[in-house]
């Protein structure tokens, strides 16, 4: 009998594995670079946690969610997002004020499987609690905008627009109400069931996009301070130098969001999987959960998508240097220096089965090293054979120098 990931799941190994660690510490070291701390929630959670902070009126909710009962009778979920943990996190811990804080891990939804989609999904976020200002907000965008540019994703966008605040909500929303009233015998069933119960989901429809051309749109019914908000959140864009447009139908799939929301839309993928990622603020959620009232602005993006649009091979050495064994009477002295180059912070290895020198040259190739450093008899005059696997030269290199000979390859 033979075993398979279950379906809409991917075993992830290398050499794809690496882009993964690339991306994953790209995002780790910015996230950081920020001031955003790590957080790790549970897996798992109350289902009511979902119900309540997502929505009862979304799509995942209603059909995505993966929900059992435990041998208590509890009823879980695994998690389909990480925002509301994190929200959840931060009221048990009876925080208060500011806290920034980052989250990287699975999540779980069933959806249909395709590239990019998958029913387990990788996403890292952030999230900027406490904190009302609009600065917040582009603080938070920009981080975004950098980690695309620094894995090397240039073709993609910045889509904004302000749902408004409670204020603004209320008045938009029976003119929304209003609207798709008088056009719903054209809409599909799943927009006529949310005219009464989640209008606004109905602007993301994309069976019906094409019926909604008259359709008001929040930013027309913006109150001054909803308006001000948003204005600054665009100046802050613009004096960073990032590039945005405007969608007003833009309401991104969860039901906390308000005010600034926001995605980062890739110009190579399919329309229908170009979302990358986004956020926005959700100033309500921590209060919908029984919390306190904390503002709070933040992102996820999606990682299995994102690598979608790095199609290009991963070049990068993936180890910086491969031992080379020349004589089996220098196991002993070869094992040593792996463990100082190791000690030094180089990524190196060797081939412990004992093969030919042949052998171990195309293990090294194989590996994808940089280098080769061979251990023969030259050690007896405290030197090795330093190979560069990049360009084919060699050179004798002085035991104690190994580590440093290594290290300017990179440069």
């Amino acid at each position: 009998m033979s075993f398979r990931a279950p379906k809409g799941t991917d075993d992830i190994l290398p050499p794809a594995s690496r882009r993964w660690r690339r991306v994953l510490q790209t995002f780790d070291q910015l996230a950081e670079r920020y001031g955003y701390d790590p957080a790790m929630t549970p897996i798992f959670e109350a289902t009511d946690l979902f119900a309540r902070g997502v929505g009862e009126g979304t799509d995942v909710v209603q059909k995505q969610m993966y929900t059992f009962e435990d041998q208590g009778g509890r009823s879980l979920t695994l998690r389909p997002e990480a925002t509301a943990p994190i929200v959840r996190a931060y009221i048990d811990s009876g925080a208060r004020g500011v806290l920034k804080l980052s989250y990287s891990g699975p999540m779980f939804r069933y959806e249909r499987p395709q590239a990019g989609r998958r029913r387990q999904f990788w996403q890292v976020g952030i999230e900027y609690l406490g904190e009302d200002s609009a600065e917040a907000d582009v603080e938070v965008m920009e981080l975004g905008y950098r980690f695309y540019q620094a894995i090397g994703i240039a073709d993609f966008e910045v889509k904004l627009n302000s749902l408004g605040d409670p204020e603004s909500r209320v008045v938009y929303r029976a003119a929304l109400v209003e609207y798709l009233e008088s056009i719903a015998d054209d809409l599909s069933e799943d927009s006529r069931r949310r005219i009464d119960s989640n209008p606004l989901r109905v602007l993301d429809s994309k069976v019906d996009r094409d019926k909604l051309t008259d359709v008001p749109v929040p930013l027309d019914y913006l109150t001054p301070d909803a308006a001000t908000h948003y204005q600054i959140v665009k100046d802050g864009l613009t004096r960073l130098g990032i590039p945005y447009s405007e969608d007003p139908r833009l309401v991104r799939g969860l039901d906390y969001y308000t005010r600034t929301v926001f995605e980062y839309a890739s110009q190579t993928l399919e329309a229908a999987q170009n979302a990358l990622g986004g956020g926005g603020r959700y100033d309500g959620l921590a209060e919908a959960l029984g919390g306190p009232h904390v503002p709070a602005v933040g992102f996820s993006l999606g990682i299995d998508r994102t690598l979608l649009d790095l199609d290009e091979p991963d070049e990068a050495p993936a180890l910086d240097a491969f031992i080379v064994v020349a004589d089996e009477a220098r196991w002993e002295q070869a094992l040593g220096l792996l463990a100082e180059l190791r000690s030094a912070g180089i990524r190196s290895d060797l081939d412990l089965g004992r093969r030919s020198v042949k052998a171990q040259f195309k293990a090294a190739d194989r590996r994808r090293s940089a280098a080769a450093v061979v251990v023969g008899d030259e050690w007896d005059e405290d030197q090795v054979t330093a190979k560069n696997l990049l360009t084919g030269s060699e050179e004798r290199v002085a035991r104690d120098k190994i580590a440093a000979w290594l290290q300017s390859l990179d440069g």
